[in-house]
């Protein structure tokens, strides 16, 4: 990862997944009652299964605390050690203490700044969650929103500025309160004994330049691992874009450790909705891989049939069914473009660059069908068994490039 300080960031390992260097870890959320153990591992179980490689559950009651052992060993059951984080608000301290299990079987604890605890009891609170984590070497994520601002470190701030004879603007105090709270609670955690190194800081908004700024900020003031969000980023098209707008710029500065991306599912869409656009993202990047590229044409007035849309449809999905059995017999194939182009102007091209790529005839082309692997032309399929045909030298094709030897 960049330092624009060249300093070493830490480094934290929470249960074999490094979280830092080159490596970005996609994280996710249960929406499930916790308190409802079976139907919170499986949805656990359907993130880890989509790729999400942490997955945060709500601990806010005595309940889904008692839940979690039970969580935990559905999972190990069904062999999936997924590494999974309570998320605690105004009475972290007494479930940590209180259920000593819950605690012991949780990989990683979250907790706000802004409510951990109020008044005189603030720092007692933190501290006795700061404890449970250092007797269990356990990381925490510091994780600051500003939704949930700590209301007496506002109060001081918006005084000093008042008085101040070059004010801040309303949002810019916010910014700065959001990364001034965690980065004290950081410190403060330090103080109590919590290493740098099981520590994580955030600073969730929901505006894309704001999260810039901060996190930019946040990179340059401390050497915390830092976890990426965009927080109630919204729903569908919204959602999507401006947590990949946010998430993109601060990746490409080498800025971020963990991601997630908070996207409202829509009715009846999966969660899993989340870890599939965190994946893409990384991917588009091209940080990480971690399922084949499709690369096929939009489509024009010279692709008037809808069989190129169709063929790379049934590609992707054909992979995707794939790729459970594939991740594990044919590993590099996560590294693979496939092309699916509809007509003779850019489909031989982006054929050629693909490792595997099929150019369909437009409007008005002879009815054949070129494909390119490997930048050379293999053969040309005709008939009306293309897309089966195509399907299986795909097949054939991974099995002879990717396959464990």
């Amino acid at each position: 990862m960049k330092d624009l300080n060249n300093q070493a960031r830490h480094i934290v390992n929470i249960a074999g997944i490094p979280v830092g260097g080159e490596h970005v870890v996609v994280q996710s959320m249960t929406n499930t009652d916790t308190a409802d153990a079976k139907g919170t591992a499986q949805q656990i179980y359907q993130l880890h299964e989509a790729g999400s490689q942490m997955v945060r559950i709500t601990v806010n009651n005595e309940e889904s605390a008692a839940a979690v052992p039970e969580i935990i060993d559905r999972l190990r059951a069904a062999r999936c050690d997924v590494p999974v984080i309570g998320d605690f608000h105004y009475n972290g301290h007494r479930l940590l203490q209180d259920y000593p299990e819950c605690a012991e079987k949780l990989a990683k604890y979250r907790i706000n700044p802004g409510n951990v605890g109020f008044g005189r009891k603030r720092d007692s609170q933190f501290e006795e969650i700061i404890q449970v984590a250092k007797d269990l070497n356990k990381p925490v994520r510091i994780g600051g929103n500003w939704g949930s601002l700590d209301q007496k470190l506002m109060a001081k701030m918006m005084d000093e500025n008042a008085k101040s004879t070059n004010p801040l603007s309303s949002g810019a105090l916010i910014e700065k309160a959001l990364i001034d709270s965690v980065l004290q609670s950081a410190t403060q955690a330090e103080s109590f004994g919590l290493p740098a190194d099981r520590i994580i800081v955030s600073c969730k908004v929901s505006s894309v330049q704001s999260l810039i700024r901060i996190y930019q900020n946040l990179y340059q003031q401390c050497r915390y691992a830092l976890h990426l969000g965009l927080t109630e980023a919204g729903m569908g098209n919204k959602g999507i874009v401006a947590s990949t707008a946010a998430l993109s710029v601060l990746l490409q500065q080498g800025i971020g450790d963990t991601i997630r991306v908070s996207l409202t599912p829509e009715p009846n869409q999966a969660r899993t909705e989340e870890v599939k656009i965190a994946q893409q993202i990384l991917q588009s990047l091209e940080l990480q891989s971690f399922k084949p590229e499709v690369t096929a044409c939009p489509g024009c007035g010279r692709t008037t049939s809808v069989f190129f849309q169709e063929l790379a449809q049934q590609v992707t999905n054909h992979m995707d069914n794939k790729m459970p059995g594939w991740r594990v017999t044919h590993p590099g194939v996560k590294d693979m473009n496939v092309a699916v182009m509809g007509c003779i102007v850019n489909g031989p091209g982006e054929s050629k660059h693909a490792d595997i790529g099929i150019s369909l005839p437009g409007t008005g082309e002879a009815p054949s069908a070129p494909i390119f692997i490997k930048g050379q032309k293999a053969q040309t399929l005709k008939g009306e068994k293309i897309a089966e045909q195509f399907l299986q030298i795909l097949d054939d094709f991974v099995e002879e490039e990717y396959a464990v030897k």
